[in-house]
C-alpha cells in the first residue's frame, strides 16, 4: 500500500468523524425550530435531492477535471459552508429553508467528491485488485468507527453545549480533508475520450457502458436491491423495536450498536472472505446472510427478544460492510479511468435512488401486513441479489471480466 493512501485514509477518517457528528446535530437543530414533520423531512432528505437532479451531469464533470483538485477543492467548499450554520446559530439567523439550502449543497458537494474519490483510488493503486479491497476495507472501517461510533454521541453532546459547536467541528473536518488530499501526489491524466456534443451526451456514456456491461451491472444492481430492503427495514425499524422487541431508547441504541459492530468486522474480513470463496461467490454468500439477518430479526421474539435481534443486526451489519468493500473493489478494478467518474455517478445514483422507494414500501407493508413484513420482504429482495451475483457477477464472470480489463490497460 502506497504511502500516499495513509492520507487518503486520514481524510476519510477525519471527514466521517464530522459527518457523524453533523448527522446527529442536524435533526436536534431543526428540531429546535420546527415540529412540522414535513419540514424535518425536507431538512433530513435535502442532502440526497442532488444526486436524482444531477448526479450523471456531476460524473461526466468529474471526468473532466483532475480528481485530486475536485476533491481537496470540494472539500475546502465544503468546509466554508459548514460554517453558515455554525456562524447562523451564534447570531440567531437560523431557520429551516436556511439548513435545506446547506443540506443541498452539501449533498452536491457529495457528488463531486465521492465520484473524484473513487476514480482516483483505482489510479493511485494501479487499479489491482488486492489493493483495492484493503484500501476499501480499512476506508470502511475508518468510516464505521468515525461515523457510527463516535461522532453521534460527540455531535449530541456537543449539541448540548451549544448549538453551533457540531457545525464548526464538521467544518473543521472538512478542512482537514482537504488539506491532507492536497498533499496527495498527483496522478498521469488519464486517457481522455474525445468530448461528447453536450455533458448530458458525455453522462449518458457513462451509464450505458454499465448497463452493457453485465458484470458491472449484477454489481450496481446488488447495492441497488439491498438499499430497498435496508431503508424498508430502517423505516420501521425504532417502532418494531419499541413494540415487538419491547425496547426503549436506550435499547434501540443498543441494536444499532450491534449493527456498526458487526460492520466493522465484516469490513475486517471482506478481503479474507473475497480470497477464499472468489469475490463471486463471496458476494453469494453475503446475500444469504443478508436474507438470513433480516429473517431472523423481523421472526425475532421469546422472553428476551432483543437478543436475536441484537446478533441478526450484528450479522447483517458484517455481511453488508463485506459486499460494500468486495463489490466496490471489482467496479473500480474493471472501469476504464477515462470513465471512472460516470460510470461511478451512475451507480451510485442507482444505489441512492432505491432507498426512498424501500422506505415507502416499507412503511406500506409495515402499516397493510404489520411491523414483520418490512423484514419479511427485504429477505426475499435480498435473497434475489444472489440470484444475482451467480448469473452476472460469479467468479468465472469476474475474473474473465479481469482479465479483459488488464489487456486493455496494458495495450
Amino acid at each position: 500500500m502506497p504511502a500516499a493512501f495513509r492520507r487518503l485514509w486520514a481524510a476519510s477518517a477525519v471527514s466521517s468523524l464530522g459527518d457523524g457528528v453533523y448527522f446527529a446535530a442536524l435533526p436536534l437543530l431543526a428540531a429546535t425550530l420546527t415540529q412540522n414533520p414535513v419540514a424535518l423531512g425536507m431538512v433530513a432528505s435535502a442532502a440526497l435531492l442532488p444526486w436524482l437532479f444531477f448526479g450523471l451531469l456531476g460524473g461526466a464533470l468529474v471526468d473532466r477535471w483532475d480528481r485530486r483538485r475536485t476533491m481537496w477543492i470540494t472539500d475546502l467548499l465544503r468546509a466554508v459552508l459548514l460554517a453558515i450554520p455554525a456562524l447562523a446559530a451564534v447570531l440567531h439567523l437560523l431557520s429551516i429553508p436556511l439548513l435545506v439550502a446547506v443540506a443541498f449543497l452539501l449533498g452536491t458537494g457529495q457528488i463531486f467528491f465521492d465520484s473524484a474519490g473513487s476514480a482516483y483510488l483505482p489510479q493511485l493503486l494501479g487499479r489491482d485488485l488486492e489493493l483495492l479491497q484493503q484500501a476499501n476495507s480499512r476506508q470502511m472501517g475508518a468510516r464505521t468507527v468515525a461515523a457510527d461510533f463516535a461522532g453521534p454521541p460527540a455531535g449530541s453532546a456537543l449539541f448540548a453545549l451549544t448549538r453551533s459547536l457540531p457545525f464548526g467541528l464538521d467544518a473543521l473536518s472538512f478542512l482537514a480533508s482537504s488539506l491532507l488530499i492536497r498533499t496527495l501526489p498527483a496522478q498521469p491524466p488519464v486517457r481522455r475520450q474525445p468530448q461528447g456534443p453536450s455533458l448530458w451526451a458525455e453522462a449518458k456514456t457513462g451509464a450505458a457502458f454499465l448497463f452493457k456491461d453485465k458484470v458491472l451491472l449484477g454489481l450496481a444492481l446488488r447495492p441497488a436491491i439491498g438499499n430497498m430492503a435496508f431503508a424498508g427495514m430502517e423505516a420501521v425499524l425504532v417502532l418494531f423495536a419499541h413494540h415487538q422487541l419491547h425496547l426503549g431508547n436506550v435499547g434501540y441504541g443498543v441494536l444499532l450498536t450491534a449493527q456498526a459492530v458487526g460492520g466493522l468486522l465484516g469490513a475486517a474480513l471482506a478481503g479474507r472472505l473475497g480470497k477464499l470463496l472468489g469475490t463471486g461467490r463471496a458476494l453469494t454468500t453475503t446475500a444469504l446472510l443478508e436474507a438470513a439477518a433480516l429473517i431472523g430479526l423481523g421472526l425475532s421474539a421469546g422472553p428476551l427478544p432483543f437478543i436475536p435481534a441484537g446478533l441478526a443486526l450484528a450479522l447483517l451489519g458484517a455481511a453488508m460492510a463485506a459486499t460494500m468493500v468486495l463489490a466496490p473493489s471489482v467496479s473500480q478494478a474493471l472501469i476504464p479511468g477515462e470513465l471512472a467518474g460516470r460510470v461511478g455517478a451512475a451507480r451510485r445514483l442507482m444505489a441512492l435512488g432505491a432507498a426512498p422507494v424501500g422506505a415507502l414500501l416499507g412503511g406500506w407493508l409495515a402499516q397493510s401486513a404489520g411491523l414483520r413484513a418490512p423484514f419479511l420482504v427485504g429477505a426475499l429482495l435480498l435473497a434475489s441479489t444472489a440470484v444475482l451475483s451467480v448469473t452476472l457477477a460469479s467468479n468465472k464472470r469476474i475474473e474473465a471480466a479481469l482479465a479483459a480489463a488488464a489487456g486493455a490497460a496494458g495495450e
